[in-house]
């Protein structure tokens, strides 16, 4: 039923503006599309809006991520715009210098926006698709 329906993400940001602001500066994102109940992006085929809450950063998961082809690269990128990437360390996955091998078929490494939200950005070694 929803095999060729496309999906997007939604995120919180209690303050819109300043994620905006982060947003354009830290990620390189301009929106395509702004209302007064939401903000879209466009990342790749992909779209996300940025709705305004109270409830921004008030989850401990990763909401979304964004799939890189060298995800070193992209790190090192992103740090030199000011983003901090977060160190985990749980059984089966241990972060080094901000980066995690996940069973040998994905890097990954995540951060928080100025919401507070979790993201990720992810090189797949081998095919995810299947």
């Amino acid at each position: 039923m929803l095999t060729d329906a496309p999906f997007w993400a939604t995120l919180p940001a209690s303050d819109i503006e300043r994620a905006k602001r982060w947003y354009a500066e830290k990620l390189g994102l301009v929106p395509v599309k702004e209302t007064k109940a939401w903000v879209t992006y466009r990342s790749g085929g992909s779209v996300f809006q940025l709705y305004p809450t109270s409830a921004a950063g008030a989850a401990r998961h990763t909401l979304g991520g964004f799939v890189v082809e060298d995800l070193r690269s992209t790190v090192t990128q992103l740090r030199a715009r000011g983003v901090a990437f977060e160190e985990y360390d749980f059984p089966g996955l241990k972060t080094v210098d901000g980066i995690a091998e996940i069973e040998g078929v994905e890097l990954a490494a995540w951060f928080k926006d100025s919401e507070g939200n979790i993201l990720a950005v992810s090189q797949f070694l081998v095919d995810a698709t299947g």
